[in-house]
């Protein structure tokens, strides 16, 4: 076949579509994943186009596979993170949907709750069991979306559940009609994608979908999962592992429109954002995330990683509260005790501190020099510097005119006499053989002892100000 391609404005040709190959035995790629040594990484030198959508989006999955890999939330927390997604989403709805369990109770009532503050975005979808029951279920909660789980690797057609591709395909499309037959519109979770037959299973099974939907009226949609984290994106690499390839695949072969396709990675290799980030730029409109990547083993593609992928591709916040990132790790932290290490990007508490006197000493300069952004502007989160035997007197003025919010024309010179002072104080905690950073308690202490005067003059002022920002 011979079409039109209106977002390139070229003819192309379409002329293969792979069919079921139903092997007697299951495709391991066992010269990839010899499980005795790291998976390799091959190439086959062809080169996929990029093809970035019209528009892309985020997805949710914090309340689905983020939680069941941690404690279970509660109704209030769910309802407060929710409300939260939405606001950080903004009004043009750049975070689309979230994910929720209907199992229990508990789960239906926190799915009752987030319904009943209006919210138009996200919007609430759900993932079940493929049973009749759970269809019903998702009916009676007005969900119009769910999830449906369909293995493709033949490490779960043929280990996990014993059968045959030509079963699986069946099975799954008998559950898929289901769905259709209740109205729901179905999301095919393409598990373990990255460790599939993409020719000799994901395409076919695909076209199968793609004629569904045709029949139907109704949207199927497709996640890519990278449930093991295989994915990779250097140019030229070949199936099961390139996640360009996959896209492209899905694309052209199978004819899926980009907002029917999702993609959902995990971090087992350090991959998940970039592979997110190729899935768009290669014609998928969705990449699926969790806050700060909490989810199975090494978690999920985090969602504030995307968010900030997004405003770089984009060149756009689009709407989003990007603040919000900064209040979404503060109430996991401080009202659900979950600990962030201190230096992960965007959320940690320590993602944007120094602690070498020179970098202190360019930041003292100029900001920009050793900050990745306007941190304080973007996310509500100024840089910082940690002060010790190393921080010298830029460290330490750095930190007066950070703590004490001074402006320009207020702040203080790392050569002021109060700021050797305090020098002077450290320096002798350090020749006395302290090896842990200084407090921001400790430094005021210092610093009144050096010039009560001035430490009384900036806390009024800080007092003030932060009485003015209340108002």
């Amino acid at each position: 076949m011979i079409y039109f391609n209106e977002k390139r404005n070229i003819l192309e040709e379409h002329i293969y579509a792979p069919e079921l190959q139903d092997v007697g035995e299951p495709e391991l790629f066992r010269e990839i994943f010899e499980y005795d040594t790291v998976p390799k990484v091959t190439f086959n030198n062809r080169i996929a186009p990029m093809n970035p959508p019209d528009r892309i989006w985020i997805t949710d999955s914090t309340f689905r596979d983020g939680q069941q890999a941690m404690f279970p939330f509660s109704v209030e927390q769910i309802v407060h993170i929710f409300g939260l997604l939405s606001k950080l989403g903004g009004h043009n709805g750049i975070i689309r949907q979230s994910e929720f369990f209907l199992y229990t109770e508990k789960d239906r009532l926190a799915v009752r709750k987030c319904q009943e503050l209006g919210l138009r975005f996200p919007e609430i979808t759900s993932w079940i069991r493929a049973n009749e029951k759970d269809f019903e279920l998702v009916k009676e909660m007005g969900i119009k979306e769910t999830g449906i789980l369909v293995s493709c690797s033949d490490y779960h057609i043929f280990k996990k559940m014993n059968l045959t591709r030509k079963q699986a395909l069946e099975k799954y499309l008998a559950i898929i009609k289901k769905a259709l037959d209740k109205g729901i519109v179905p999301r095919c979770h393409f598990e373990d994608i990255t460790r599939a037959d993409i020719y000799g299973f994901v395409i076919p099974f695909a076209n199968e979908l793609m004629k569904l939907s045709k029949e139907s009226g109704i949207a199927i949609k497709i996640r890519a999962c990278d449930t093991m984290g295989y994915g990779i994106t250097h140019a030229g690499s070949s199936f099961p592992r390139s996640v360009q390839g996959i896209i492209y695949g899905l694309l052209h072969y199978s004819q899926v429109p980009s907002e029917q396709l999702e993609w959902h990675g995990h971090n087992d290799f350090y991959r998940a954002v970039i592979n997110s980030t190729t899935a768009w730029l290669y014609g998928c409109a969705s990449v699926n995330t969790t806050l700060l990547g909490i989810g199975e083993r090494t978690g999920n593609t985090p969602l504030e990683a995307m968010a900030i992928e997004y405003a770089g591709i984009r060149g756009t916040f689009d709407g989003m509260d990007f603040p919000v990132i900064t209040e979404i790790a503060e109430y996991f932290e401080n009202e659900m005790g979950y600990t962030i290490p201190e230096k992960t990007p965007f959320v940690g508490r320590n993602f944007n501190m120094t602690r070498a006197g020179i970098h202190a000493d360019g930041l003292l300069k100029d900001e920009e020099i050793y900050n990745i952004f306007n941190t304080g502007k973007i996310l509500g989160r100024p840089p910082i510097v940690a002060i010790d035997a190393f921080s010298g007197l830029a460290g330490i003025a750095f930190w007066m005119n950070n703590f004490y919010k001074l402006e320009d024309g207020n702040k203080v010179d790392k050569k002021s006499a109060v700021i050797s002072g305090i020098k002077q104080k450290v320096d002798e905690v350090y020749a006395a053989g302290r090896n842990t950073c200084m407090s921001d308690g400790e430094l005021e202490i210092m610093f009144k002892e050096s010039d009560s005067g001035l430490h009384k003059q900036f806390v009024k002022q800080l007092t003030e100000r932060k009485k003015r920002k209340k108002l």
